[in-house]
């Protein structure tokens, strides 16, 4: 980190008032140093990642941070507010901000920073440090880690000596305040290191630093308060140094070449320490502590991922608690140690995503909770272990929890259908997308009449135009129909982890041949994870546990799922899918424009949310077999949700005076968006006031998708906004309709939010009638 931050990025009395001020403030001081080439489109995406979930953090923290393709190398600026900005944390506002600014494509830098600061912001003595020093020099070297917390603490009085700046006569910041003690970790670290935390013992060292040298990705970590050699701040620096370094060694030669923590190496070395060495008592046995291993990981896979790992980490310290955590983060993962696994007495899941491997976990007591749980509750969760544990409650080998039961108690299976369902569809829209955008350049290539030629294998002219046509079009049916299966194999995974992954795809694959369609697909996913789970619920001999989930299950899943699906209810689902099919060509008049104001009404409800995709992959269903009704529908849904940024953005445009600034500048990256046909894109005006947005953009698409219908205008992609305007049919009055959509939004807005405007000035006047007006010359 000793190049993404300067005293330079570093103000030590940010004025603003809100977290998008704080942002911009900071952010100036990027594009100063020339690391941020536009200003507004990365505010923009600070924006748009900021309404996904607010950044706030207890103590006082908040850590705006996106990913931007107007950052030109990983940078991260602080600023202390002394008056506090609301960034969303449960214990109220922030005082110290740290926006994080990655480019597009660097998820290992960007995850690099988040998980080192996500750490170093757990030290209180770090906090403290922070809060205290008076030199922008000194708080830069603070978070790069070139200087102890513990040293600036030591000598504030003299910052204040040296003319409140805390700099040497040299003007470098006191990267040697305090020398390090015998042992310690001076020498050892790497440079940029030394000052993560004081002192660590030499035999901690020579294991990290091994670690280190290597580039281990080494997500894995081992603590315990019951350790005599060495103190908690050295494998707390342990921890640290690893994990920084994780998501900067993903290849398979750098996990053989180092040992992870965990393995057998490094605990001959921690139980070394833990023994005393050669000192008194040396061979003597130590009470075992109690062991527990997690597994933390977001959709994301970032911030919330590496928080809760942490939590968990400290949690498991003050309990007297061992703990080993694998990070599933987006930049990989490394698999706990087996005998970590092995010698475990309890595991904790905090995790809002499946997580990966899970079988390796079954026959222990497990804790089983979202992301957030982990970071807002690691205590609980560390105790509740140790009951499930005390009272014997395992997991049985044929038994393991099912994936999706995560989340907070209490969780209904209506949510659960929902998490299950929504599993399936964000595995199928990479290949819709691909699929039929790559069928659709082949129809602007070479024209529709490219679906009757030769197979490109077998006859492919390289000057021949409709050749290349007739390639992009085969790829794209290729890749268009895995939909069904991934669709239906993902539903099952998402009900019963890997093993429903093969009785999923094939009663997906079912569903095609017996013709029964999306909804062949949709039910044969359900169908299978519930063969699965009822197959797991069957206890069976320790012989056969091995076997499981190679081939027991997938064997006798298949088996039930493709009877089922053959013959008992595929010829029912076929049926229904081709009266949905014939309903949809028949429509017409007013039953069509209905259907189109629905599905407008659906894509604009909660802007990508659930009904969003049901209303999209209803859509994309009907791509599979495509029909005149079906291309209806599918330009009806993207014109609809096409409607919500390009409201947004022309009314930003039209009355700015009634939105704040940073609502200004997503309107101009709105245009964009909307016109991408990414509907996320009105996400921050509606966080911001959905009673008034939310509405709006419903009225405006239900317009846009009736309209759509009763012009009849049919698309034979599933994506690309006003990009793909050329394979549109009656592509005037296509964008005639989502401009009437777009308009009647964007003055819906505009007058509500005016109406509120002057609500609040007849309210104030009311409450002050005996003062008198003051009337400005014009």
């Amino acid at each position: 980190m000793s190049d993404m931050i300067t005293a330079d990025l570093v103000d030590l009395d940010l004025a603003a008032a809100t977290k998008e001020e704080a942002a911009r403030s900071l952010a100036r001081r990027m594009v100063a140093l020339g690391r941020v080439t536009d200003l507004e489109g990365f505010l923009a995406d600070v924006a748009a990642r900021e309404a996904q979930m607010p950044t706030g953090l207890d103590g006082g923290i908040g850590i705006p941070h996106c990913r931007s393709a107007h950052v030109s190398e990983p940078t991260l600026a602080f600023g202390r507010a002394p008056g506090g900005i609301d960034f969303g944390a449960p214990d109220g506002p922030a005082d110290l901000v740290f926006l994080i600014a990655a480019p597009s494509g660097a998820d290992d830098a960007h995850l690099t920073i988040l998980s080192a600061l996500a750490r170093r912001l757990t030290d209180t003595g770090f906090t403290t440090a922070l809060r205290g020093t008076a030199s922008a020099t000194t708080a830069a070297a603070l978070v790069r880690g070139d200087v102890e917390p513990s040293a600036v603490q030591a000598t504030g009085p003299a910052d204040a000596a040296n003319g409140g700046r805390g700099e040497s006569s040299g003007g470098e910041p006191p990267t040697s305040a305090a020398p390090a003690a015998p042992g310690g970790v001076g020498a050892a670290m790497p440079a940029g290191t030394a000052g993560l935390e004081p002192a660590v013992s030499e035999p901690a060292v020579s294991a990290t630093s091994e670690a280190v040298a290597t580039g281990a990705e080494t997500s894995t970590t081992v603590k315990s308060s019951h350790q005599k050699g060495g103190d908690e701040k050295s494998r707390a620096a342990e921890s640290e140094l690893a994990r920084a370094e994780a998501a900067q060694a993903e290849t398979p030669e750098n996990e053989a070449e180092a040992p992870r923590a965990g393995t057998a190496e490094n605990e001959a070395v921690k139980n070394e320490a833990a023994e005393g060495g050669d000192g008194p008592g040396a061979g003597e046995p130590s009470a075992r502590p109690f062991r527990i291993v997690a597994v933390t990981s977001c959709p994301t896979g970032i911030a919330h991922t590496y928080m809760a790992a942490e939590a968990i980490e400290r949690a498991g310290q003050e309990a007297g608690v061992e703990v080993a955590v694998e990070t599933q983060g987006s930049a990989g993962f490394t698999r706990l140690d087996p005998g970590v696994v092995a010698a475990a007495d309890a595991v904790i899941f905090a995790h809002d995503i499946p997580v990966r491997d899970k079988e390796r976990f079954v026959g222990k007591p497990v804790v089983d909770v979202g992301v957030k749980a982990g970071i807002n509750r690691a205590a609980e969760l560390i105790a509740e272990a140790r009951d499930k544990a005390a009272r014997g409650e395992v997991t049985a080998a044929a038994r393991p929890t099912p994936v999706e039961g995560a989340g907070e108690p209490g969780e209904g299976y209506g949510t659960r259908l929902r998490k299950w369902l929504m599993s399936g569809v964000s595995y199928m829209i990479p290949f819709v997308a691909a699929g039929g955008l790559l069928i659709a350049l082949g129809f602007a290539v070479g024209g529709y009449e490219i679906t009757g030629a030769k197979s490109v294998a077998e006859v492919f002219v390289w000057s021949d135009q409709s050749s290349w046509a007739a390639l992009l079009f085969q790829i794209g049916g290729l890749a268009f129909s895995f939909l069904i299966p991934v669709l239906a194999g993902y539903i099952a995974y998402g009900m019963a982890d890997r093993p429903g992954l093969v009785p999923g795809f094939v009663g997906g694959a079912i569903a095609i041949t017996i013709k029964a369609g999306f909804l062949g697909g949709l039910v044969a996913g359900l169908l299978a994870g519930a063969v699965v789970l009822a197959i797991q619920k069957v206890r069976v001999p320790a012989v056969l546990r091995g076997i499981m989930p190679v081939v027991v299950i997938p064997l006798i899943s298949s088996a039930v799922v493709g009877f089922l699906m053959f013959l008992v209810i595929g010829k029912p689902l076929a049926s229904l899918q081709q009266a949905l099919t014939d309903w949809l060509n028949g429509l017409s008049g007013a039953n069509a424009v209905i259907l189109g104001a629905v599905l407008g009404l659906m894509m604009c409800f909660d802007l990508g949310g659930p009904l969003n995709k049901v209303a999209y992959t209803f859509a994309v269903g009907g791509l599979a077999s495509p029909t005149e009704g079906s291309l209806k529908v599918m330009a009806a849904v993207m014109a609809a949700g096409m409607v919500p940024p390009l409201a947004m953005a022309l009314a930003t445009t039209v009355r700015g005076r009634l939105f704040s600034k940073a609502e200004r500048e997503n309107g101009k990256a709105a245009w964009v968006l909307g016109a991408s046909f990414i509907t996320e894109g009105a996400i921050p005006f509606a966080a911001a006031d959905p009673l008034r947005v939310i509405p709006s953009v419903m009225a405006g698409g239900a317009v846009t998708g009736a309209l759509s219908m009763a012009f009849e205008c049919t698309l034979r992609a599933p994506h690309g906004g006003i990009f793909v305007v050329p394979l549109i049919g009656n592509a005037f009055l296509y964008l005639l309709a989502i401009a009437a959509g777009t308009v009647i939004s964007a003055a819906l807005v505009i007058l509500l939010k005016g109406l509120r405007r002057t609500s609040g000035a007849s309210a104030a006047t009311a409450a002050a009638p005996d003062e008198p007006k003051v009337v400005a010359a014009v």
